[in-house]
């Protein structure tokens, strides 16, 4: 029988928190002796977006807590507001507002979290891990940002930014350990041309001294299903990509745990040469397939 994924992403954290600054804003109304309605209308506001703020059905933004503040005579409270929702976005960037300003930004914030970060672990059951991706794979990933949320298309910096984040990969005080699956090297994400140029340099890559790449045959028996990929970086903090938004955790059981399932997806993936043949081996067959017979 095969039993859903459990919910280890850090989610119910972040739900719990996000109803404790609602709450939060609600007694704060009400000490000012407001009703929504009321709180509404002053600050131009429909009724609802006070019912979602407070119900934890909406994100505040900074500015929807200085405004709550002002109207409810809470300046005391704002330092404490505003670290609360800090926190929570630290946890639970929604890619609707990370990507508003543009890709580019993102990836800048990525660069300074990498100059930080001496031991990479990363696991990619999907795609092929951004650190090790060509221009044209990264283009191609990028556009989902721009299609799905409407991002400030700005795919050209943003490329050229995580090319020169891969600059980390030639020095030797990093260390980085992938491990990805078969069905990643498999995946239409891109023009077979594109994806064939994604495939040599993976292999390139895999002989850097510092890198360690792992490759998950799809005839490998699992223990733990591939449910999501992840990044751990040192032992500080797991970072995991979900269609709305980019979660960062960082309470010690969450890091044991993400590093516990890293070993089991480590355990089970081939290296050096054996990984390089099953790239190898994924590489022939779509050039073959991209290639016409007699051509």
């Amino acid at each position: 029988m095969n039993l859903p994924p459990q919910n280890n992403s850090g989610a119910p954290n972040v739900h719990e928190a996000r109803v404790a600054l609602g709450k939060r804003l609600r007694e704060l109304r009400r000490r000012a002796g407001l009703t929504g309605m009321q709180l509404a209308e002053s600050l131009s506001w429909p009724q609802s977006k006070v019912s979602k703020l407070e119900t934890a059905r909406q994100t505040p933004s900074p500015e929807d807590i200085r405004a709550w503040i002002r109207i409810t005579d809470s300046g005391s409270q704002t330092e404490e507001l505003l670290t609360a929702l800090q926190t929570l976005e630290a946890q639970h960037a929604e890619w609707q507002r990370v990507l508003n300003p543009g890709l580019q930004p993102h990836q800048q914030k990525l660069s300074e979290l990498d100059a930080k970060t001496r031991v990479f672990r990363a696991f990619e059951a999907t795609v092929i891990p951004g650190l090790l991706q060509t221009a044209a794979y990264a283009r191609a990933r990028m556009a989902q940002g721009v299609i799905l949320y409407n991002a400030n298309n700005d795919i050209g910096e943003a490329v050229r930014a995580r090319m020169r984040r891969q600059e980390l990969l030639y020095r030797e005080d990093k260390r980085f350990h992938f491990v990805i699956t078969e069905a990643a090297l498999r995946l239409r994400l891109s023009a077979p041309n594109v994806m064939l140029a994604q495939l040599d340099r993976l292999v390139s890559l895999s002989t850097l001294p510092n890198v360690r790449l792992g490759v998950i045959s799809s005839s490998a028996q699992y223990v733990v299903g591939p449910w999501h990929g992840f990044w751990l970086r040192d032992n500080e903090r797991v970072l995991i990509e979900t269609f709305s938004a980019e979660l960062n955790l960082v309470q010690a059981p969450e890091i044991a745990l993400y590093s516990k399932i890293f070993e089991q997806f480590a355990a089970i993936a081939t290296y050096g040469r054996s990984a390089r043949e099953i790239i190898t081996c994924v590489a022939d067959e779509l050039a073959s397939e991209a290639s016409p017979e007699g051509e």
